[in-house]
Protein backbone atom coordinates (compact mmCIF):
# COMPACT_ATOMS: atom_id res chain seq x y z
CA UNK A 1 0.00 0.00 0.00
CA UNK A 2 2.62 2.29 0.67
CA UNK A 3 4.56 1.85 -3.04
CA UNK A 4 1.07 2.29 -4.41
CA UNK A 5 0.83 5.75 -2.53
CA UNK A 6 4.42 6.99 -3.27
CA UNK A 7 3.54 5.97 -7.20
CA UNK A 8 0.68 7.92 -7.22
CA UNK A 9 2.46 11.08 -5.66
CA UNK A 10 5.26 10.74 -8.36
CA UNK A 11 2.49 10.23 -11.45
CA UNK A 12 0.46 13.21 -10.01
CA UNK A 13 4.10 15.47 -9.76
CA UNK A 14 4.80 14.55 -13.22
CA UNK A 15 1.31 15.41 -14.69
CA UNK A 16 2.00 19.07 -12.66
CA UNK A 17 5.22 19.38 -14.51
CA UNK A 18 3.59 18.49 -18.16
CA UNK A 19 4.61 14.80 -18.50
CA UNK A 20 1.46 13.34 -18.85
CA UNK A 21 -0.71 15.90 -20.75
CA UNK A 22 -0.89 14.12 -24.24
CA UNK A 23 -1.54 10.54 -24.86
CA UNK A 24 1.80 9.25 -23.31
CA UNK A 25 -0.12 7.84 -20.51
CA UNK A 26 -3.36 4.93 -21.81
CA UNK A 27 -4.97 6.10 -18.72
CA UNK A 28 -8.43 7.34 -20.32
CA UNK A 29 -8.98 10.50 -17.64
CA UNK A 30 -5.48 11.28 -19.07
CA UNK A 31 -6.09 11.06 -22.74
CA UNK A 32 -9.33 13.21 -22.05
CA UNK A 33 -7.24 15.67 -20.24
CA UNK A 34 -5.32 15.57 -22.84
CA UNK A 35 -7.84 16.23 -25.98
CA UNK A 36 -9.44 18.93 -23.74
CA UNK A 37 -6.11 20.73 -23.59
CA UNK A 38 -5.35 19.98 -27.56
CA UNK A 39 -9.18 21.75 -28.48
CA UNK A 40 -8.03 24.64 -26.41
CA UNK A 41 -5.28 24.81 -28.35
CA UNK A 42 -6.62 24.63 -31.74
CA UNK A 43 -9.36 27.22 -30.66
CA UNK A 44 -6.86 29.36 -29.97
CA UNK A 45 -4.82 29.18 -33.10
CA UNK A 46 -8.45 29.90 -34.77
CA UNK A 47 -8.69 32.88 -32.84
CA UNK A 48 -5.53 34.39 -33.77
CA UNK A 49 -6.81 33.33 -37.45
CA UNK A 50 -9.87 35.14 -37.13
CA UNK A 51 -8.41 38.10 -35.60
CA UNK A 52 -6.19 38.27 -38.35
CA UNK A 53 -8.69 37.54 -41.26
CA UNK A 54 -10.71 40.01 -40.21
CA UNK A 55 -7.86 42.55 -40.36
CA UNK A 56 -6.85 41.49 -44.10
CA UNK A 57 -11.30 41.68 -45.21
CA UNK A 58 -10.98 45.07 -43.87
CA UNK A 59 -7.58 46.35 -45.46
CA UNK A 60 -9.01 44.29 -48.72
CA UNK A 61 -12.31 45.98 -48.78
CA UNK A 62 -10.18 49.62 -48.50
CA UNK A 63 -8.34 48.42 -51.59
CA UNK A 64 -11.61 46.55 -53.52
CA UNK A 65 -14.52 47.70 -52.86
CA UNK A 66 -16.31 44.77 -55.82
CA UNK A 67 -15.81 42.30 -52.99
CA UNK A 68 -17.74 43.80 -50.56
CA UNK A 69 -20.55 42.10 -50.52
CA UNK A 70 -18.56 38.85 -50.38
CA UNK A 71 -16.28 40.04 -47.27
CA UNK A 72 -18.97 41.48 -45.16
CA UNK A 73 -20.65 37.69 -45.35
CA UNK A 74 -16.87 36.01 -44.51
CA UNK A 75 -16.99 38.32 -41.65
CA UNK A 76 -20.17 37.71 -40.14
CA UNK A 77 -20.42 34.05 -40.60
CA UNK A 78 -16.83 33.83 -38.91
CA UNK A 79 -18.40 35.83 -36.08
CA UNK A 80 -21.03 33.39 -35.83
CA UNK A 81 -18.47 30.16 -36.02
CA UNK A 82 -16.98 31.96 -33.19
CA UNK A 83 -19.64 32.60 -31.40
CA UNK A 84 -20.95 28.65 -31.39
CA UNK A 85 -17.63 27.58 -30.31
CA UNK A 86 -16.65 29.66 -27.52
CA UNK A 87 -18.25 30.28 -24.22
CA UNK A 88 -20.91 32.34 -23.74
CA UNK A 89 -19.29 35.35 -22.17
CA UNK A 90 -16.66 34.75 -24.92
CA UNK A 91 -18.76 34.48 -27.73
CA UNK A 92 -20.44 37.50 -26.74
CA UNK A 93 -17.53 39.54 -26.72
CA UNK A 94 -16.47 38.06 -30.54
CA UNK A 95 -20.02 38.93 -31.70
CA UNK A 96 -20.13 42.35 -30.21
CA UNK A 97 -15.99 43.25 -31.78
CA UNK A 98 -17.04 40.94 -35.49
CA UNK A 99 -20.18 42.85 -35.76
CA UNK A 100 -18.51 46.31 -34.60
CA UNK A 101 -16.11 46.01 -37.47
CA UNK A 102 -19.04 44.80 -39.91
CA UNK A 103 -20.81 48.27 -39.10
CA UNK A 104 -17.19 49.92 -39.86
CA UNK A 105 -17.50 48.22 -42.92
CA UNK A 106 -20.80 49.18 -43.78
CA UNK A 107 -19.44 52.89 -43.31
CA UNK A 108 -16.54 52.40 -45.45
CA UNK A 109 -19.29 51.37 -47.95
CA UNK A 110 -20.56 55.51 -48.30
CA UNK A 111 -20.28 57.77 -50.85
CA UNK A 112 -17.69 60.89 -50.92
CA UNK A 113 -18.82 63.92 -51.49
CA UNK A 114 -15.87 63.83 -54.45
CA UNK A 115 -18.34 60.67 -56.26
CA UNK A 116 -21.76 62.53 -55.18
CA UNK A 117 -20.47 65.69 -57.06
CA UNK A 118 -19.19 63.48 -60.26
CA UNK A 119 -22.20 61.82 -60.49
CA UNK A 120 -24.49 65.05 -60.50
CA UNK A 121 -22.21 66.74 -63.34
CA UNK A 122 -22.93 63.33 -65.04
CA UNK A 123 -26.32 63.70 -64.57
CA UNK A 124 -26.35 67.32 -66.01
CA UNK A 125 -24.48 66.75 -68.56
CA UNK A 126 -26.86 63.73 -69.88
CA UNK A 127 -29.87 65.61 -69.00
CA UNK A 128 -28.58 68.61 -70.93
CA UNK A 129 -27.94 66.35 -74.30
CA UNK A 130 -30.95 64.75 -73.71
CA UNK A 131 -34.21 66.86 -72.51
CA UNK A 132 -34.42 69.34 -75.18
CA UNK A 133 -34.44 66.65 -78.33
CA UNK A 134 -37.19 64.70 -75.67
CA UNK A 135 -38.95 68.15 -75.31
CA UNK A 136 -39.21 68.60 -79.31
CA UNK A 137 -40.48 65.16 -79.69
CA UNK A 138 -43.67 65.92 -77.23
CA UNK A 139 -44.09 69.14 -78.69
CA UNK A 140 -44.35 67.38 -82.14
CA UNK A 141 -46.69 64.70 -81.09
CA UNK A 142 -48.67 67.24 -79.30
CA UNK A 143 -49.09 69.04 -83.18
CA UNK A 144 -49.92 66.38 -84.91
CA UNK A 145 -52.14 65.10 -82.14
CA UNK A 146 -54.27 68.08 -82.47
CA UNK A 147 -54.32 68.37 -86.22
CA UNK A 148 -55.46 64.27 -86.01
CA UNK A 149 -58.29 65.69 -83.81
CA UNK A 150 -59.36 68.38 -86.11
CA UNK A 151 -58.93 66.10 -89.36
CA UNK A 152 -61.41 63.77 -87.60
CA UNK A 153 -63.84 66.88 -87.08
CA UNK A 154 -64.09 67.79 -89.96
CA UNK A 155 -63.78 64.56 -91.75
CA UNK A 156 -67.25 63.24 -89.61
CA UNK A 157 -68.75 66.84 -90.06
CA UNK A 158 -68.40 66.15 -94.58
CA UNK A 159 -69.68 62.76 -94.28
CA UNK A 160 -72.61 64.05 -91.90
CA UNK A 161 -73.58 66.79 -94.68
CA UNK A 162 -73.78 64.36 -97.50
CA UNK A 163 -75.94 62.48 -95.68
CA UNK A 164 -78.43 64.81 -94.61
CA UNK A 165 -78.78 65.49 -98.75
CA UNK A 166 -78.72 61.96 -99.70
CA UNK A 167 -75.81 63.06 -102.20
CA UNK A 168 -73.38 61.56 -104.07
CA UNK A 169 -70.41 63.88 -103.42
CA UNK A 170 -69.89 67.39 -101.78
CA UNK A 171 -70.81 69.49 -105.29
CA UNK A 172 -73.75 68.01 -105.00
CA UNK A 173 -74.50 68.04 -101.61
CA UNK A 174 -74.30 71.90 -102.23
CA UNK A 175 -70.89 73.33 -101.66
CA UNK A 176 -70.58 75.48 -104.82
CA UNK A 177 -69.71 78.83 -103.27
CA UNK A 178 -67.53 80.94 -100.39
CA UNK A 179 -71.25 81.32 -99.05
CA UNK A 180 -72.03 77.63 -98.92
CA UNK A 181 -68.87 76.67 -97.20
CA UNK A 182 -68.86 79.48 -94.36
CA UNK A 183 -72.50 77.88 -93.50
CA UNK A 184 -71.09 74.35 -93.61
CA UNK A 185 -69.09 75.66 -90.92
CA UNK A 186 -71.21 77.74 -88.55
CA UNK A 187 -74.03 74.28 -89.04
CA UNK A 188 -71.92 71.43 -88.58
CA UNK A 189 -68.88 73.18 -85.65
CA UNK A 190 -69.31 74.56 -82.36
CA UNK A 191 -67.59 78.05 -83.26
CA UNK A 192 -66.27 80.45 -80.44
CA UNK A 193 -65.13 83.05 -82.32
CA UNK A 194 -65.98 84.03 -86.19
CA UNK A 195 -63.31 86.87 -88.04
CA UNK A 196 -63.90 88.75 -91.37
CA UNK A 197 -60.45 87.68 -92.29
CA UNK A 198 -57.66 86.05 -90.94
CA UNK A 199 -56.56 89.01 -89.54
CA UNK A 200 -57.52 88.32 -85.62
CA UNK A 201 -57.96 84.29 -85.63
CA UNK A 202 -54.55 83.43 -86.95
CA UNK A 203 -51.52 85.10 -86.04
CA UNK A 204 -49.73 88.13 -87.96
CA UNK A 205 -47.77 85.99 -90.35
CA UNK A 206 -46.30 82.91 -90.40
CA UNK A 207 -42.32 81.34 -91.65
CA UNK A 208 -41.67 78.21 -93.08
CA UNK A 209 -38.98 75.74 -91.58
CA UNK A 210 -36.19 77.00 -92.54
CA UNK A 211 -37.45 80.50 -90.92
CA UNK A 212 -38.41 82.69 -93.94
CA UNK A 213 -42.06 84.40 -94.15
CA UNK A 214 -44.60 82.87 -96.19
CA UNK A 215 -46.71 84.63 -97.94
CA UNK A 216 -48.35 82.18 -100.83
CA UNK A 217 -51.87 82.66 -99.53
CA UNK A 218 -54.69 85.16 -99.13
CA UNK A 219 -56.09 86.42 -95.67
CA UNK A 220 -58.93 87.99 -96.43
CA UNK A 221 -61.38 85.45 -96.01
CA UNK A 222 -63.93 84.75 -92.98
CA UNK A 223 -62.21 82.50 -90.08
CA UNK A 224 -63.56 80.37 -87.70
CA UNK A 225 -61.50 79.50 -83.78
CA UNK A 226 -63.05 75.93 -83.31
CA UNK A 227 -63.80 75.19 -79.92
CA UNK A 228 -61.14 72.83 -79.55
CA UNK A 229 -58.99 75.86 -80.06
CA UNK A 230 -57.92 75.42 -83.36
CA UNK A 231 -58.26 78.14 -86.11
CA UNK A 232 -59.64 77.28 -89.98
CA UNK A 233 -59.88 79.25 -93.08
CA UNK A 234 -62.03 77.26 -95.48
CA UNK A 235 -61.89 78.75 -99.19
CA UNK A 236 -63.66 77.69 -101.82
CA UNK A 237 -61.66 77.06 -104.97
CA UNK A 238 -63.02 74.60 -107.26
CA UNK A 239 -60.32 72.42 -109.27
CA UNK A 240 -60.62 69.43 -110.95
CA UNK A 241 -61.05 67.30 -108.05
CA UNK A 242 -60.37 69.72 -104.84
CA UNK A 243 -62.86 72.16 -104.20
CA UNK A 244 -61.85 73.26 -100.59
CA UNK A 245 -58.15 74.34 -99.45
CA UNK A 246 -58.41 74.42 -95.47
CA UNK A 247 -55.66 76.47 -93.69
CA UNK A 248 -55.62 74.85 -90.22
CA UNK A 249 -53.50 76.26 -87.05
CA UNK A 250 -54.34 73.49 -84.47
CA UNK A 251 -53.31 76.02 -81.60
CA UNK A 252 -54.67 79.40 -82.87
CA UNK A 253 -52.64 82.54 -82.72
CA UNK A 254 -50.18 80.79 -80.27
CA UNK A 255 -46.98 79.96 -81.51
CA UNK A 256 -44.58 78.39 -82.89
CA UNK A 257 -46.32 79.97 -86.23
CA UNK A 258 -44.63 77.78 -88.68
CA UNK A 259 -46.03 76.20 -91.78
CA UNK A 260 -45.47 72.42 -90.96
CA UNK A 261 -45.33 72.87 -87.26
CA UNK A 262 -48.46 74.12 -86.50
CA UNK A 263 -49.96 75.85 -89.79
CA UNK A 264 -50.98 73.24 -92.37
CA UNK A 265 -53.33 72.91 -95.55
CA UNK A 266 -55.65 70.58 -96.04
CA UNK A 267 -57.28 70.10 -99.46
CA UNK A 268 -60.88 68.68 -99.22
CA UNK A 269 -61.93 66.99 -102.83
CA UNK A 270 -65.22 66.45 -104.19
CA UNK A 271 -65.75 62.68 -103.00
CA UNK A 272 -65.43 64.25 -99.38
CA UNK A 273 -61.92 62.50 -98.18
CA UNK A 274 -59.28 65.31 -97.21
CA UNK A 275 -56.04 64.74 -98.46
CA UNK A 276 -52.97 67.11 -99.28
CA UNK A 277 -52.48 69.00 -102.76
CA UNK A 278 -52.04 66.78 -105.76
CA UNK A 279 -49.35 68.41 -108.42
CA UNK A 280 -50.25 65.94 -110.69
CA UNK A 281 -53.90 66.47 -110.54
CA UNK A 282 -55.14 63.07 -108.99
CA UNK A 283 -58.19 62.74 -106.63
CA UNK A 284 -58.06 61.93 -103.46
CA UNK A 285 -56.77 59.76 -101.84
CA UNK A 286 -53.14 60.18 -103.00
CA UNK A 287 -50.84 57.79 -103.56
CA UNK A 288 -47.43 58.24 -101.37
CA UNK A 289 -45.69 59.05 -104.36
CA UNK A 290 -47.97 62.05 -105.12
CA UNK A 291 -47.61 63.03 -101.70
CA UNK A 292 -44.19 62.87 -101.17
CA UNK A 293 -43.80 65.02 -104.58
CA UNK A 294 -45.89 67.83 -102.97
CA UNK A 295 -43.77 67.65 -99.44
CA UNK A 296 -40.41 68.02 -101.87
CA UNK A 297 -41.29 70.57 -104.31
CA UNK A 298 -43.90 73.04 -101.71
CA UNK A 299 -43.29 72.28 -98.15
CA UNK A 300 -39.45 72.23 -98.49
CA UNK A 301 -40.01 75.20 -101.02
CA UNK A 302 -41.69 77.55 -98.77
CA UNK A 303 -44.91 76.82 -100.37
CA UNK A 304 -47.95 76.87 -98.02
CA UNK A 305 -48.94 73.09 -99.12
CA UNK A 306 -47.17 69.92 -98.99
CA UNK A 307 -46.82 69.53 -95.41
CA UNK A 308 -49.57 67.43 -94.41
CA UNK A 309 -49.47 64.86 -97.10
CA UNK A 310 -45.82 64.13 -95.40
CA UNK A 311 -47.91 63.33 -92.26
CA UNK A 312 -50.33 60.72 -93.58
CA UNK A 313 -47.39 59.03 -95.31
CA UNK A 314 -45.85 58.44 -92.30
CA UNK A 315 -48.73 57.34 -90.00
CA UNK A 316 -49.32 60.22 -88.38
CA UNK A 317 -45.62 61.44 -87.18
CA UNK A 318 -44.17 64.53 -87.55
CA UNK A 319 -40.38 63.37 -88.90
CA UNK A 320 -39.49 65.79 -91.26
Amino acid sequence: GENKFVSEQERTYKFKRGVYCHTEDNSPKYRMVGEILSILRSFAVQTRIFAKECNIIAEGYVRSTAQDDENLNRLRNKCAMTCDLFPRPFGERVRERGYLAASLLSRLAAFTLAEVLITLGIIGVVSAMTVPTLMQNYQRQSYVTQLHKTYNEMSQALLRYQTDRNALNLTEAGLTSQDAVNDFIRTYFKNVKECNSMDNCFADSYKSMNGETVNSYGRTLKSFVLANGAAIRPGYAPSTFSIINLSVDINGAKGPNIVGRDLFWLYIYKNGLIDDYSIEGNNAPLSTEDREKSFQELCLKNNDSGCFGKILNDNWQMEY
